[in-house]
């Protein structure tokens, strides 16, 4: 069976658009696609020409790529490739260098011939710009023009670095970078909007739409907005991706979240036949009262006529029996009672009422994401009497700047100092520590000391956390997992030992509760990862015992909530409770005043947080429920 959900094309969309649950099973698809192409292509004695593109998006399509060369024979002989784009300045061989992504991505595991690729030279004069730009379309030219083009986009919509204004008959050319598309790229950089590049080099938007294919991919919901305007807007310079509605043979191939803002996503009534089950019921008496802006018990049968649900009405007959069943259905999800309420009825709740003390594990990716996402929930776990449980599965030592590590070394050897505490290895360990700090070049690797002490100072403030909220520390875990130790952005695969650590907690806890991070949109970060780990771990625990009376909760982050529709326990904050979890989120202060990683959101955690509840708590309202300062939000996995 297809892991696409839809079939292309559909009516309204200007661009042929599929639709795929998991990344990893759409990057097969295209990977397919360059496959069967470089094939056809090497059959006739020709050159496969590809346009290739740069970025997290496409790291799965070059890893199947490499997997079906190794495992399938698949050669490169006859490709010639050429990138998009390269920062400027940049030289060949730094971290962040596009050369280097391609080689370590793609080009050094593959049997491409190193005359047969192409990438702009962030490293030239920049009198010599114009004349390269012109000699590498030239190229391209002479070889008969692109076969296929790989395309990413940008939060803001760019392809290449074409940015937002960039016409649509744009050459090659040097490119002023957008603030939006440095602040994205940060986290290749230190986390320091200073050091990233203002300038890049890109293919112009003409050269692209040239292309005899283009394929652009987009995951997570972070480009959800500029997906849906591109793919259903008007065509224009405020969206670069846009301009692919006028290319005969374009296609994008996106995951859910980054679909998630097209009308047959959000409202696939008004496309297509849909099931009437609860859930879509629910989705579409939501978006009706939102979208009118009246609560769901004053709907009315000519509001739903008016609005495309009549197939909808015809069924339950009246407007008051579909309303009061959806209004029900929110009523239920809320409760003051996360583990569950003693001694009372539990048939419309999301919770049991049994055991009454329940053993809780809350996996935290981060050593703040506990607090952060569901501190509040937290808070309530513990005040109401169950053995809650925190696991910290990464140690979250890259979000730690070097000043604040260079602080704790002085604190220690001023400490030692002090009260004339003498320990040769110790010194040793962070003199070396201090000295590389100090002298550290951009984007250089911490030492393992570094990254030990860095982890530290992120462990004393999950701890602190802990204390706060009122768990005992020996119920704080640790787990360190391994493939986050890279001392860099980007990470290991998740490995055996990832998924072994976290099975081993899980039995040795034997809980009723697990909390989880459920960020299923975001397909390269450390969430994600961490949640791949906890579903490998039930899944070889599942037929156990104690699993059976396991429940698994996942919250999302900072940044995002679930659509209203997907709630299935909602946990509801009093002002105090809303302070009292920002004084939580403020134990960790290596991450406030500044954070490493902040991107293009300049609030800090305890701000994002507060928001995000604060808008689940209003959307209730809204819908013609109780009014609450602040909620929380979870969808049970049933696996």
């Amino acid at each position: 069976m297809s892991n696409a959900l839809f079939k292309e094309p559909i009516a309204y969309e200007k661009i042929p658009t599929r639709i795929f649950n998991d990344p990893r099973e759409a990057s097969k698809s295209v990977a397919k696609e360059i496959a069967d192409l470089i094939r056809a292509k090497a059959k006739e004695g020709k050159n496969c020409v590809l346009g290739l593109a740069t970025g997290s998006s496409p790291k799965t399509v070059y890893a199947e790529l490499i997997r079906m060369h190794k495992e399938e024979g698949l050669s490169f002989k006859n490709v010639i490739s050429f990138n998009l784009d390269e920062y400027f300045p940049m030289d060949q061989d730094a971290v962040q260098s596009y050369w280097r992504f391609m080689r370590e991505q793609l080009f050094d595991q593959v049997d491409i011939p190193k005359e047969n690729y192409f990438i702009p030279f962030g490293n030239i004069p920049q009198n010599q710009i114009e004349e390269f730009c012109k000699s590498y379309e030239a190229k391209i030219d002479s070889l008969g023009g692109l076969d296929f083009q790989l395309l990413g986009i940008g939060g803001n919509g760019h392809i290449g670095f074409n940015e937002p204004g960039s016409l649509i008959n744009s050459k090659t050319r040097l490119m002023m970078l957008d603030h939006s598309t440095r602040a994205a790229a940060m986290m290749d950089f230190g986390g320091e909007l200073i050091k990233v590049p203002k300038k890049a080099i890109t293919m112009g938007v003409s050269k692209i739409l040239q292309a005899k294919r283009v394929v652009l991919l987009a995951w997570g919901e972070r480009k959800a907005e500029m997906i849906a305007d591109a793919v259903q807007g008007p065509v224009s310079e405020h969206n670069p991706s846009s301009y692919l509605q006028s290319h005969s043979n374009a296609l994008f191939v996106v995951d859910t979240a980054a679909a998630s803002e097209l009308k047959r996503m959000k409202t696939p009534w008004l496309v297509e036949d849909v099931v009437w089950d609860s859930q879509m019921t629910k989705k579409a008496v939501c978006s009706l009262a939102l979208e009118l802006k009246k609560p769901i018990l004053k709907l009315t049968n000519k509001d739903y006529n008016d609005n495309g649900l009549s197939d909808l009405l015809a069924g339950y007959g009246q407007a008051y029996e579909i309303n009061i069943e959806v209004f029900n259905q929110l009523q239920h999800s809320i409760t003051g009672w996360p583990g569950g309420k003693p001694n009372a009825d539990d048939t419309n709740r999301p919770e049991r009422a049994l055991p009454e003390r329940k053993r809780v594990i809350i996996f935290s990716p981060h050593p703040d994401d506990d607090i952060i996402s569901m501190g509040g929930t937290f808070q309530r776990l513990v005040d109401q009497g169950h053995d809650v449980h925190v696991a910290y599965q990464t140690s979250g030592n890259i979000a730690v700047s070097d000043d604040e590590a260079i602080r704790f070394i002085d604190f220690v050897v001023d400490f030692n100092k002090q009260f004339g505490i003498k320990n040769d290895k110790t010194s040793a360990i962070f003199d070396s520590a201090k000295s590389f700090l100090e002298n550290k070049k951009d984007s250089e690797i911490d030492t393992p000391e570094v990254r030990h002490v860095k982890g530290l100072i992120r462990k004393g403030e999950a701890k602190n956390t802990c204390r706060f909220v009122g768990i005992p520390v020996e119920n704080a875990h640790f787990l360190n997992m391994p493939f986050y130790e890279t001392g860099q952005v980007q990470k290991a695969p998740l490995g055996k030992e990832d998924i072994d650590l976290t099975a081993g907690l899980i039995e040795k806890i034997k809980p009723h509760q697990i909390y989880a991070a459920g960020d299923l949109a975001d397909p390269h970060g450390t969430h994600k990862v961490c949640l791949d780990a906890i579903m490998a771990a039930v899944e070889q625990l599942k037929h156990k015992n104690f699993m059976k009376d396991c429940w698994v909760w996942l919250y999302r982050g900072a940044w995002a909530e679930w659509e209203i529709h997907e709630i299935e326990m909602a946990v509801p904050m009093s002002p105090d409770q809303v302070i009292q979890k920002r004084l939580g989120i403020f134990k960790h202060q290596s991450q406030k005043d500044g954070v490493v990683f902040q991107g293009s959101d300049a609030r800090e955690f305890w701000q994002r947080a507060e928001d995000r509840n604060g808008t689940t708590a209003e959307l209730y309202n809204k819908l013609g429920l109780a009014e609450y300062e602040a909620m929380e939000a979870f969808v049970r996995w049933k696996y």
